[in-house]
């Protein structure tokens, strides 16, 4: 009996599934495509531990229910320190702080985890040793963590390829002298802006110093945003192999650039059609959310009583801030369109206050405007009511717009939004963009050239040929998933001796 015993437990080990452990960076945007890829992983018959900070796994918990991440045979989820001072704002964290103290603090937390997760006996947790691990692009201390404990590590660059090769140009860009900027005018000064940038490889023509990703906007070599994307940028070099949430027809000549420098580069979205397709609709898997807000109901039934093509969607993500005085001019540049419209203000949209919109707009806005808190953002854009999205140009959404043919106001924020934006409206043809200072009257125009003028039929008819293209990447046998194949065969299985 003895001597049967190592094969018995051999042959256990060995029917165990793959175990990947996700990391996503902890912010809503992050977040959001990991799960996705999450599920496509666990589709696949992958074991998936899905990594919070503390922070955001309570407000996970707040939005959507303390039971909502049970009962899910081989998910679960688990939380690390951050490494910031306690609290429990319903809100996004400081991003300066939050991206400092992961590349500096968060590794023993990761490590400590893992080794957590591989002392468990499977028996008892439900959880088979760790065979590998996907981790957030700007999360590349957990690619130490996977060489630490010996197992493959591939990376998702939950943004798109061209901000990533925007962000992989800022060390040319402080070489060349052009970053940090000389001083606080220059910084707002549209000529220097407007500087084209020779040079850059795998990005269009014409890009200027505006165009690329925000946090050049410095006058600091020091400045903690500029010098995190050169150090995550640089160190994309040591996974091995990175996935990106983009199809190969969106961004084509961008990504030969990226796979001429980086390791294995493969296409795998855009991952809500390809997680919509694979995902059984109803299953406890698709169930599985993702929102650090609480969602509103009753909005799909609103639009269900709207006009196809008439409404304007508007929401500016989970990190844009205004001023008062910014959301004032939104309000009345909407109103004063004539359209109808769905709106997102989340509770800490107004820098430092609460956003608060004046009686006289309500009363005049009653009967055609649906104002809400946080909303299924997708189920929205793929509504036939819906005909433009006011975006601040995040991924995500511009992404979930494209893949639902709905046209683009861009009032981009920071990071590679400004990146996003340009694309779109120059490469793409599916975007307009609103000036960084909001004018009503201008507002009002722009959206009414936008949904019935000849630049917004063409934007339309743009879109819903992206859509197109969108949807083949992601049907059974497409790009998406035969990339998913080969990083799932010869990485997260592959075997380290």
């Amino acid at each position: 009996m003895d001597s049967t015993e190592p094969e018995v437990a051999a042959a256990t080990v060995e029917m165990m599934p793959p175990h990947v452990v996700c990391v996503p960076y902890p912010a809503q945007g992050h977040v959001t495509p990991m799960l996705k890829l999450a599920k496509l992983l666990h589709a696949r018959g992958f074991h998936v531990t899905m990594v919070n900070t503390e922070f955001n796994h309570r407000r996970l918990l707040q939005s959507r229910g303390p039971e909502a991440i049970d009962g899910i045979t081989r998910f679960r989820y688990a939380a690390i320190p951050d490494g910031l001072p306690p609290s429990d704002a319903n809100a996004t964290q400081d991003v300066p702080a939050l991206c400092y103290s992961t590349m500096t603090a968060c590794l023993p937390h990761l490590l400590s985890l893992l080794r957590k997760l591989n002392s468990d006996d499977p028996s008892s947790s439900g959880a088979p040793p760790v065979t590998c691990l996907v981790v957030d692009g700007v999360m590349s201390f957990a690619y130490d963590a996977a060489k630490e404990i010996g197992v493959p590590c591939a990376a998702l660059w939950t943004a798109s390829a061209c901000g990533l090769v925007g962000y992989r140009h800022y060390q040319q860009l402080v070489q060349w002298g052009l970053v940090p900027f000389r001083d606080e005018a220059q910084l707002a000064d549209d000529a220097y802006l407007d500087t084209v940038v020779r040079g850059t490889r795998g990005m269009c023509d014409g890009m200027r110093l505006r165009d690329f990703p925000s946090f050049i906007r410095t006058t600091d070599r020091g400045d903690i945003m500029l010098n995190f994307f050169i150090h995550e940028a640089g160190r994309l070099s040591l996974p091995d192999a990175i996935m990106i949430n983009t199809f190969d027809d969106l961004e084509g000549s961008t990504l030969d650039a990226v796979r001429a420098t980086l390791p294995p580069v493969y296409t795998v979205g855009p991952l809500l059609l390809h997680t919509r397709r694979a995902v059984t609709v109803g299953s406890e898997l698709d169930g599985l959310g993702s929102n650090l807000w609480k969602e509103q109901d009753g909005l799909l039934e609103w639009l269900d009583g709207q006009a196809t093509g008439s409404v304007v969607y508007v929401n500016y993500g989970s990190i844009t801030v205004m001023s008062n005085e910014q959301l004032l001019e939104f309000a009345w540049g909407l109103a004063g369109s004539g359209y109808p419209f769905m709106w997102n203000i989340r509770p800490d949209l107004v820098k430092g206050d609460t956003a608060v919109l004046p009686p006289e707009f309500l009363s005049s806005v009653k009967d055609r405007a649906m104002l809400t808190t946080w909303c299924p953002q997708e189920a929205v854009l793929a509504h036939d009511a819906v005909g433009l999205f006011l975006t601040h140009s995040g991924w995500n959404s511009t992404l979930e717009s494209i893949c639902a043919g709905v046209p683009m106001l861009s009032w981009p924020f920071f990071a590679e939004q400004q990146t996003n934006c340009r694309y779109k409206r120059t490469e793409w043809g599916v975007g307009m963009e609103i000036g960084g200072e909001v004018r009503r009257a201008e507002l009002t125009e722009t959206i009414r050239e936008a949904m019935d003028g000849e630049k917004g039929r063409e934007m339309h008819r743009r879109a819903a040929e992206w859509k197109e293209k969108a949807i083949r990447a992601t049907m059974s046998g497409g790009s998406a998933e035969n990339n998913l194949n080969k990083v799932v065969n010869e990485v997260l299985l592959r075997k380290i001796g």
